[in-house]
This record gives C-alpha cells, sequence and structure tokens, in this order.
C-alpha cells in the first residue's frame, strides 16, 4: 500500500497518443506607447508639472523659458526681461515668468509677454517686449541639438542671459554656455499625439461635420443630410468645448441623426 500510494498520479496516455508540450501562457507585451505612457517625467514633477519642449511643435500656449537650473526670464514693467530668481523643487513659474507662444511656421514662433508685447531684439541686443504685432523681427526660431536648445533671433543672435546684471540678450552669433536654455510648457506633451482624441473630430471642421453625420445618420439609403450653412460656429464651439452640442443642433435641423427627436 505504502508503494502504491507513493506513485504520483499521472494523466492516462492512450496508446498511439503523443505527450504534448504544455503550453505556456504568455502574458500581452505591452506597446512601446504604453511603456512610455508609465513613464513618470520626474524632470516636469521637479519644475510644478512644466515638462521641457523637445519640438517646436510643442513650444505653443503658455510656456516658461528657463536658463540654468529652475530659473525662469520674467518680463518687467519697462519692456525689458531680467533672469527671475531660483525656484524650489517642486516649484513652477512665477505669473510674471509665464508667456505665451504662438507658431508662426513649421520652423518659427512668436513670444508674448504678459503684458502683452512681442519679444524682439533692439539695435543694443537687448531683448525687449514692446511689439504690438509680429513682423519678421519678432519671430523666433527654436534649435535643438544633442538633446539642447537655443532660441535663434531674427539678428542672427541666440537668446542668453547676460552673466553681469542678469538682462536678457541676443548677441552671440554662437551658442555657448550662456545660450542654452530649455522652453517649458504649462501642459503635459502627449505622447501619441497622432491617436489622442476620437478619429472623428480629426481634419477640417467640414470634414469633423460630415464624420458625425455619417456615424448617426439614420437613413437607409446612406445619403447625407448636412447642413451647409456657415460652419463659423462649429469652429467657436470646437474652442469652447461645445463641440459636439452644436453638431447634434445641426444635425436636428436636417433631422439626419437618430439621436435627434
Amino acid at each position: 500500500m505504502a508503494d502504491y500510494e507513493g506513485v504520483k498520479a499521472k494523466k492516462l496516455v492512450f496508446k498511439g497518443e503523443k505527450n504534448r508540450a504544455k503550453k505556456r501562457k504568455h502574458k500581452k507585451e505591452k506597446s512601446a506607447v504604453e511603456d512610455a505612457r508609465d513613464v513618470v517625467d520626474e524632470d516636469a514633477i521637479q519644475h510644478g508639472g512644466w515638462p521641457s519642449c523637445k519640438t517646436t511643435a510643442e513650444i505653443t500656449g503658455s510656456i516658461a523659458i528657463e536658463f540654468g537650473n529652475q530659473a525662469y526670464i520674467k518680463a518687467l514693467d519697462n519692456g525689458l526681461f531680467t533672469l527671475g530668481a531660483p525656484h524650489d523643487h517642486g516649484e513652477g513659474p512665477a505669473p510674471e515668468e509665464i508667456l505665451t507662444a504662438f507658431p508662426v511656421n513649421e520652423s518659427k514662433v512668436a513670444i508674448k509677454s504678459g503684458y502683452g508685447k512681442y519679444l524682439r531684439v533692439g539695435p543694443d541686443g537687448a531683448v525687449t517686449g514692446r511689439s504690438d504685432a509680429v513682423g519678421p523681427m519678432e519671430q523666433w526660431e527654436p534649435v535643438f541639438e544633442d538633446g539642447k536648445m537655443a532660441l535663434l533671433s531674427a539678428t542672427g543672435c541666440f537668446m542668453a542671459v547676460d552673466p553681469e546684471n542678469d538682462d536678457v540678450v541676443a548677441s552671440s552669433r554662437k551658442v555657448g554656455p550662456n545660450e542654452i536654455l530649455r522652453v517649458r510648457s504649462s501642459a503635459p506633451q502627449d505622447l501619441d499625439k497622432d491617436d489622442a482624441g476620437p478619429s472623428e473630430e480629426k481634419g477640417k471642421i467640414s470634414q469633423v461635420e460630415e464624420n458625425y453625420v455619417r456615424k448617426f445618420q439614420k437613413f437607409q439609403d446612406k445619403k447625407l443630410r448636412i447642413d451647409t450653412t456657415d460652419r463659423t460656429v462649429l469652429k467657436k464651439a470646437r474652442d469652447d468645448g461645445t463641440l459636439h452640442e452644436a453638431l447634434l443642433d445641426r444635425r436636428s435641423k436636417m433631422k439626419a441623426d437618430r439621436y435627434c427627436k
């Protein structure tokens, strides 16, 4: 009996049946995008949730220009700029250090101070914020190389901080330690921009409306009933965050939506 109990129970194997290797379950591997989303941006956390911009396209909206470690340029009421005091760990820029960037084209941006004036370089090389509109002199070109960044002015000189008095200038045509900076954005950069947001909302506003009509149409003949009146209201609604309501109102006029009464 003891010998019998010592025999390990095995699965019955019938004559002619081959032993099959056990299938091992493999955990689904995460995609590169999912892995990237799991990465914590320690640099952004250190700077109060303001991540560093890695491309020109990311330099838009509220930004801060950082020189050194957590020190940002700030606007003065006389139209000049100076380097502010360094911030503590986890602290973002102060209100007077927050600027607004606007894309001019794929390679250049315009930058406005909190006083509503655009940045440019004066004849003496001083960076000032006194322009009411964007011209050639108010355009800046971000330059990225080897993980470092500089801002090239319309005069061919790079933005820097004068080490003697902390004034913001653009007087050197070469990039040295004083010209190295970071532009930080107030919003986290999306790691997967191509997939951000519903696919129906990509493209021109006319295409967006057609996409939603196709998605919710109730007619068997599949013919589109689209409101052809002015779409300015849709553009405003997209900016205000009420695009879906505006689209539904327009579809209801055409009675083209299964959710319309």
